[in-house]
């Protein structure tokens, strides 16, 4: 098997568990008697561990090979571990934080290998997560007739990312008994970026958590709004794959662009609110606002710092964790007409506050 095969593999399988776990468990959790209150709990542990699990790589801990096979096994374990700690609400906070710290692992482990490997070609291999996501979605959501049929396909696409991701090991080439470069690694000599990464994903807070709420109660029907969510997978997807000729450019203006180009994709729900011909246009911008955005900011990293896998773990905590965690708080406390004006004006502080890093090319 080839090195595409086998990272496409992985992003396929390991997305597509991030599929169960966002699309359909927050149900499964409501059918068995979780109240919204102890769901809104349990799904913020995994993006906070996200956050918090870097930090502790900082001194005297490497992201490594022996590293990364036990979080391999223990993502499995975990998952096996649903099917009777769904049903204790502690015990299930336990193992979501569990679950929290292998996802903060697994990604920035193989992202690295993907980038070192492929380039601006990631992007190719990239898209089969967004078709694992999307794919996911579309069975399960025929098939899922009880709690049980949920944990059996998170298990399956565990055990199947588990399997491709030991593949991979033989591509981490990166030496690890050099710790030099951990005591070096600063978030505070990049400030502004990593400021701007923050700012961008909490400004996804009203997306991903309101989204479906917001389009069917301004009258455009449930089946409708899911066509919204495919079609804005569908660009995303073309863009990783035709965007690699597009990356040799600056990268720190590619993420400017794509930052300013989410402003106005939340601009537009907020403005239009009831029109299906304009939600579609914004659904578009999520080429840009992800598909563009999430390669340059990672091959913007990648050249920014010497410690490359740190950088990709600080960089899913600090936006996808931290920024997940902040922006689904903010989301649920302004919901209302305002909801994407507010998500607008973020994702604009986002954009201004890059023009105080550094000029140059990288």
């Amino acid at each position: 098997m080839t090195l595409f095969f086998k990272l496409s593999g992985f992003y396929f399988f390991y997305f597509a568990g991030v599929g169960v776990y966002v699309i359909f468990l927050p149900k499964v959790l409501k059918d068995i008697g979780y109240t919204p209150s102890d769901i809104g709990l349990v799904l913020a542990l995994a993006p906070l561990m996200r956050f918090l699990t870097p930090f502790l790589f900082l001194k005297h801990i490497k992201l490594n090979q022996t590293i990364f096979k036990y979080v391999l096994l223990i993502s499995v374990i975990s998952a096996i571990c649903f099917y009777f700690s769904i049903y204790h609400f502690y015990l299930f906070m336990i193992n979501n934080a569990i679950l929290g710290i292998t996802l903060s692992l697994l990604l920035p482990y193989v992202e690295l290998i993907a980038i070192k490997e492929l380039g601006n070609n990631y992007g190719k291999s990239r898209l089969y997560g967004s078709i694992g996501f999307m794919a996911i979605g579309l069975v399960l959501a025929r098939y899922l007739t009880s709690s049980n049929i949920a944990l059996h396909y998170y298990l399956v696409v565990t055990i199947l990312t588990a399997i491709f991701g030991l593949m991979l090991l033989r591509y981490d080439d990166v030496p690890h008994n050099q710790t030099k470069s951990n005591n070096n690694f600063s978030i505070l000599k990049y400030w502004t970026f990593w400021l701007s990464l923050l700012l961008m994903q909490i400004s996804f807070g009203a997306f991903y958590n309101f989204f479906t709420i917001y389009e069917t109660s301004h009258g455009i029907l449930l089946q409708t709004t899911s066509y919204l969510w495919a079609f804005g997978v569908l660009c995303e997807i073309a863009v990783f794959y035709f965007q690699a000729p597009v990356l040799k450019y600056d990268l720190l203006f590619l993420i400017r662009f794509a930052i300013f180009a989410t402003s106005i994709r939340w601009l537009l729900l907020y403005l239009f609110p009831s029109s299906l011909a304009i939600s579609f246009i914004a659904q578009s911008f999520h080429s840009l606002s992800f598909g563009l955005y999430h390669s340059a900011v990672i091959l913007y990293l990648y050249k920014l710092y010497d410690d490359k896998k740190l950088a990709q773990q600080f960089m899913l905590g600090v936006s996808y964790g931290l920024g997940g965690f902040i922006g689904a708080i903010i989301a649920g406390k302004t919901y209302g007409e305002y909801l994407f004006l507010y998500s607008a004006l973020i994702a604009l502080c986002a954009f201004l506050i890059l023009f105080k890093m550094p000029k140059g090319r990288i």
